[in-house]
């Protein structure tokens, strides 16, 4: 049975998670669990599969679902509240909102069989091996990052369309010969699959529970994408203000991007910088701020096409637009180096620990770069590069302008 009071003296929320296959398929704890509740919450589908004979008050979530999870105790204050939940509730699920509003010792969960597990076992994939993306109420583009030929995804939707909006945007980027197979109802009597290619995916709806799986394959001739930083140019819409390739790759090395961290990507451009720190990881984050609102309209679809759709793009001039933003954990600043205030701004809102990369390829900013060097430290390095080109009937080197590029840490 549920523990029987926090430590507060209050009843616990339980959750409980419920699959397709309803009452029956409820272990016998969380049966118990849901009898004995005063108080059962839930979307109108998981209310109705539980018997009539339990004799809890039902009330159905109102929209939008946020605030009613926060006031959940003053709402039921002393009285036994289960909460239903679609299969594990800490996979994307309300467990893990509700723990985050009122905290894991006032929530219990008894969790279900999850989708993820029960497309596993229907495929004989892996569990280790194959990544879950979740497109609940968010942009589809999130698959884009992981959709690399060999690999396996279980994409988890809003809705039945989801499978056939996945399969459009595999087959624009290159990965039509991708397999896709849509489950629908796991575990339930009314269980059913779809197949096909994403080229040819035949199925504009298939079922409100369904998850999509996918067997990643590229298309002949088309390249894939790699997660780690250095992107083709010819990867972004630009105007020509774009930090270039090779460049970009030793910027990122230094910015050094980790798991749940934030940059400022100040004078993004076209946000190259921005995109390529949050492709290194899905929880990273990055604002892109540019003061050209054509630029920042072009940074945000190349976001998007590049799988990275929650880039913040904030429109205007630094350093006055920097003030508000969240504290970052790295900055970079691609363009403004000699603006009064830009650096200095940069430098105050990092937090201690923090990365400052500046690229300069003038002699004024360098002189800047030059002198905050002297003064905080870190590290100065001066990048050439040279491509091969046609010179007459033969082919020589052609050099770019060099980049001179400030990386320190704050203390």
């Amino acid at each position: 049975m549920p523990r029987a009071q926090r430590p507060d003296g209050r009843p616990p929320v339980v959750v409980v998670g419920i699959g397709a296959d309803g009452w029956d398929g409820l272990a016998p704890r969380a049966r118990r669990a849901v009898e004995d509740a005063e108080v059962l919450r839930g979307s109108a589908r998981q209310l109705a599969l539980v018997p009539p004979e339990v004799g809890a008050e039902r009330v159905p979530w109102p929209s939008p679902l946020a605030p009613a999870l926060a006031g959940l105790p003053r709402e039921h204050a002393g009285r036994r509240v289960v909460v239903l939940a679609s299969g594990d509730p800490m996979l994307s699920g309300i467990g893990t909102s509700l723990v985050r509003a009122l905290g894991p010792g006032a929530v219990e969960v008894l969790p279900h069989p999850s989708s993820v597990t029960l497309a596993c076992a229907r495929l004989g994939w892996a569990v280790e091996e194959a990544q879950v993306v979740s497109v609940v109420g968010r942009p589809v583009e999130l698959v884009v990052p992981h959709a690399t030929p060999g690999r396996r995804l279980l994409v988890l939707g809003s809705d039945g369309s989801t499978p056939a909006a996945v399969a459009a945007l595999l087959a624009e980027r290159g990965l039509g010969a991708s397999r896709l197979t849509a489950l629908a109802q796991l575990g339930g009597p009314d269980e059913r699959r779809f197949t096909g290619t994403a080229a040819g995916w035949p199925h504009p709806e298939t079922d409100p529970l369904v998850l999509t799986a996918l067997e990643v394959a590229a298309d002949p001739g088309a390249a894939a994408l790699p997660a780690l930083p250095g992107l083709p140019d010819d990867a972004y819409e630009h105007d020509g203000q774009l930090t270039k390739r090779d460049v970009r790759a030793v910027t990122l090395a230094r910015l050094a991007p980790l798991p749940g961290q934030l940059l400022w990507d100040v004078g993004a451009g076209a946000g190259s910088i921005g995109i390529e720190w949050m492709r290194t990881h899905p929880s990273c984050r990055a604002v892109a701020v540019e003061r050209d609102p054509a630029r920042a309209e072009r940074t945000g679809r190349n976001a998007a096409r590049l799988g990275v759709p929650g880039l913040e793009v904030v429109t205007g001039a630094a350093p006055g637009v920097l003030a508000g933003l969240p504290t970052p954990d790295a900055v970079f600043v691609g363009g403004g180096a000699t603006v009064p205030g830009v650096l200095d701004a940069c430098w105050d809102a990092l937090r201690p620990g923090g990365r400052l990369v500046v690229n300069a390829v003038t002699l004024e900013s360098e002189a800047a770069l030059a002198d905050r060097h002297a003064r905080h430290g870190g590290e100065l390095v001066r990048l050439g590069v040279a491509t091969a080109a046609p010179v007459g009937g033969f082919t020589g080197w052609k050099a770019a302008m060099p980049v001179t590029i400030w990386s320190v840490l704050k203390p």
